[in-house]
């Protein structure tokens, strides 16, 4: 069956855009959709309990995001004259964006404006406290980039470093750490799993103690995730390779939550990616280190996950078509169309959805 982008594109008014996060992560709305049956209701995340059950086990993406929008200037004096090639002027800007940390001091990185910055240029950041050279040019257009630095990475990075907001989000973050989740744990992500930014920290635990499992996995999010899908058939797309880590602890609760009859509730796109990614062919999560280039989409057959939470994706995205993989693409296009009309929020500071077997 061929499937088209155009399957999967909905209208939505720009307005519903969420520009700024709740002040309360939990006070977010919550469509609760049947997968089965399409039937959905209207609830608050904070009420998300109500469609637990003791046995359960929820998967979580401890990721941490970076502040991995840098920007700096060209530094001029090293600039050799090509002929038909004009160089960027002294102290023009320059933005580099991290995207995958390949070693101690070497990124894979788009480079802004890319064109005027090849093999061997240099960039200063902050007042020289970072610099960085371009190694190499990919066939992507990525740049290979060599910093360096006094003292650790990280910190300097912090510094200097801006939270990498997507596009559509205009309005200034006043406190970066709303971009992350309260479980955030390991550096690596350049955008924010943004389901498990509605948890809270008493919400996690009110969880636990109704008998409902937590296993946290690991994946950073690159910006391969949100690659706009360009060819009219999806088949035809690549999704770029991502890491993930997954524990021999979170693998034996997943496992035994599947052996005891429990449901495995991934938060989020990128943890239900880990997961699937994991398994074997028997539904079995493999302890693991690894890259995953998985693109799920209508037809797709699960293997570990039972249920997901999630927020409400761009129109025509690999992640609309994970979730169309799991509830039917005519089920999650009808609630869309709901969440549209009742004024949802949308995007990575808006509303959530819980996809699930019982809506009672």
């Amino acid at each position: 069956m061929e499937l088209r982008k155009s399957d999967f594109y909905y209208d939505l008014p720009e307005e519903l855009i969420a520009q700024d996060p709740l002040d309360d992560r939990a006070s977010s709305r919550l469509l609760v959709l049947d997968k089965n049956t399409g039937e959905f209701k209207h609830e608050h995340f904070s009420n998300i309990l109500k469609y637990l059950k003791k046995g359960d086990c929820l998967v979580i993406n401890n990721t941490k995001v970076i502040p991995a929008r840098l920007i700096g200037e060209r530094i001029v004096d090293d600039i050799v004259p090509q002929k038909g090639f004009e160089p960027p002027k002294p102290g023009a800007a320059v933005e580099v964006f991290l995207l995958k940390r390949l070693d101690a001091n070497r990124w894979e990185t788009i480079v802004k404006p890319g064109k005027k910055l090849k093999e061997g240029a240099k960039v200063s950041f902050g007042t020289g406290e970072l610099t960085g050279i371009i190694e190499s040019v990919e066939d992507d257009g990525n740049r290979i980039v060599r910093f360096s630095y006094n003292g650790i990475f990280e910190e300097v990075l912090d510094r200097l470093g801006e939270m990498p907001l997507p596009p559509y989000i205009t309005h200034e973050l006043k406190d970066k750490n709303r971009y992350q989740t309260v479980y955030a744990k390991y550096e690596g992500s350049v955008a924010a799993p943004t389901a498990g930014l509605h948890f809270t920290k008493e919400l996690l635990n009110e969880i636990k103690e109704n008998g409902i499992d937590i296993a946290e996995v690991t994946l950073h999010v690159g910006l391969g995730t949100f690659r706009p899908v360009k060819e009219d058939n999806i088949l035809d797309h690549h999704m770029h390779s991502e890491f993930y880590i997954v524990t021999s602890e979170a693998a034996d609760k997943i496992n035994n939550c599947r052996k005891n009859g429990g449901r495995v509730i991934c938060v989020g796109t990128t943890s239900c990616r880990t997961i699937e990614s994991a398994a074997n062919d028997n539904g079995i999560v493999i302890p693991q280190s690894a890259d995953t280039e998985i693109f799920i989409y209508p037809g797709y057959k699960f293997k570990v996950l039972d249920c997901l939470i999630t927020n409400f994706h761009l129109p025509e995205s690999t992640l609309i078509m994970l979730v169309s993989a799991l509830a039917g693409r005519e089920n999650v296009l009808k609630a869309y169309e709901e969440a549209v009309k009742e004024r949802y929020r949308f995007f990575s500071f808006g509303d959530a959805m819980f996809l699930t077997d019982d809506i009672k």
